[in-house]
């Protein structure tokens, strides 16, 4: 049995001074009091000044395994995942080959069992073509149906009004839409490169993949998930103007709910100036103004999940402008300290803070005893120094592609420990890259 004691537990909407039992991979008891509790124990954790939390659950990130290996994989940004305080994610299904059939969500299964540090589930992507196959899944173990709006990889843009229809009427479980109006796009493109040139400027990015493209396609899918009953989440809220589309009313009364990403919320268009491409993504950083009204919203129950849509790149492929340079950055480690440092602004408390990041995600998608500190669930759990100055170097990076647009930036709290099922995966800044999570199970 070990005994994290002298904690800061925040939890539920509380924090209190106190110890947590772990056994096993399972947390037996939490108790509220400083010093040693009276419990027999075989190991013993002082954690005197530290928050406690439960681990962070990602319910967007791209680990481009299989097929796009030579950015990122399973293990490196597992890892990555591990030493952030990340102990369960979401992956997407625009890898090589994408996750649109039976076979390749299996196997994606299959190689994460031998691959993950932390605890996974995949999302089937939808096509024009594959409603069919949405009755076919598991809703056990697959977190979502991923559907792009928008401009994406390959076959996976869903642009026919039927299929949009069979999808949000026949999924049978959360939708998470990439929401970007790909008409909107093209047109902003075609002006763009008119009066700019084939690659114009990375500060055009947003005015290409613009508020117009975004509201557009948001609203749509709002409509849609209006008309269907579906269970919509609509991913990486970009504007101030979407945030009208949702309600500020407990999770558990909504059918359409909201996701904010790390990129969105640290960063905005006056950042391309220094930053360039490393900051380009998809939907697009945008003004000081959006990115405000999202801080504000984290507040309230206008977002209820922050997540990062961590995907890594090579720095080579991030040359250019904004048509050329490709879009996603790595965000996954350093995305808990980034938001304590909006704690730390007096943007949110820790404990809105925890709600959106541990909680929030394992109601919204019914994960089966993890997300919360509580006797019974499974020991998923982190340790934060909040008062511990630090900056971050290349040196400390875990995924592949080595690099992150934080680089420079001064932080005020650290990752100290981090535990997967019980087991300490993460602490004095290595990763123990022996151990493996498990799959997500759902409640559904």
């Amino acid at each position: 049995m070990l005994c994290i004691y002298n904690a800061i537990i925040v939890n539920e909407g509380s924090r209190f001074v106190g110890s947590v039992l772990v056994e096993g991979e399972i947390i037996r008891k939490v108790i509220a009091g400083e010093g040693r509790p009276a419990e027999q124990c075989d190991e013993w954790l002082d954690a005197q000044g530290c928050y406690l939390i439960p681990g962070v659950i990602d319910d967007h990130v791209h680990f481009r395994d299989p097929g796009l290996t030579h950015k990122a994989d399973m293990a490196t940004e597992t890892a990555a995942a591990a030493a952030g305080g990340v102990t369960s994610f979401m992956d997407m299904p625009n890898c090589n080959p994408q996750t649109t059939t039976l076979e390749a969500l299996d196997n994606k299964f299959a190689d994460a069992a031998t691959k993950c540090v932390v605890n996974y589930s995949f999302y089937f992507g939808a096509t024009n073509n594959n409603a069919d196959m949405l009755s076919q899944l598991d809703k056990t173990h697959v977190c979502g149906v991923k559907l792009f709006m928008g401009a994406s990889t390959g076959n996976m843009l869903v642009d026919r009004m039927d299929a949009l229809r069979k999808i949000f009427s026949g999924a049978g479980m959360l939708i998470a839409v990439h929401c970007e109006d790909q008409q909107v796009i093209r047109r902003n493109t075609e002006r763009i490169r008119e009066q700019y040139g084939d690659d114009p400027d990375i500060r055009f990015h947003p005015v290409i993949r613009s508020e117009e493209a975004c509201y557009q396609s948001s609203s749509l899918a709002v409509q849609l998930a209006k008309e269907t009953g579906a269970r919509l989440h609509i991913l990486h809220v970009s504007t101030a103007r979407e945030l009208e589309l949702f309600e500020d009313k407990p999770l558990s009364e909504k059918r359409i709910s909201a996701e904010a990403c790390v990129s969105h919320l640290c960063f905005c268009d006056e950042d391309y100036a220094t930053l360039g491409a490393r900051i380009k993504c998809n939907p697009s950083i945008k003004t000081s103004a959006d990115r405000d009204a999202l801080r504000k919203a984290l507040s309230t129950n206008l977002i209820d999940v922050i997540a990062t849509d961590h995907a890594p790149h090579l720095l080579s492929e991030k040359q250019g402008g904004a048509l050329k340079a490709v879009s996603g950055m790595p965000s996954l480690q350093f995305s808990l300290v980034s938001m304590f440092e909006l704690v730390r602004e007096g943007v949110f408390t820790v404990e809105q803070l925890v709600q959106k990041m541990c909680h929030a995600p394992a109601e919204l998608f019914q994960i089966k005893n993890r997300g919360y500190i509580r006797p019974g669930y499974q020991a998923d759990l982190v340790l934060v120094n909040p008062d511990k100055e630090w900056v971050l170097t290349s040196d400390c990076i875990q995924s592949k592609c080595g690099w992150s647009p934080m680089e420079g930036r001064h932080f005020h709290a650290k990752v100290e420990k981090t535990f997967v099922n019980g087991a300490l995966v993460y602490t004095d800044g290595k990763v123990d890259r022996s151990r493996r999570g498990q799959a997500l199970t759902f409640d559904r």
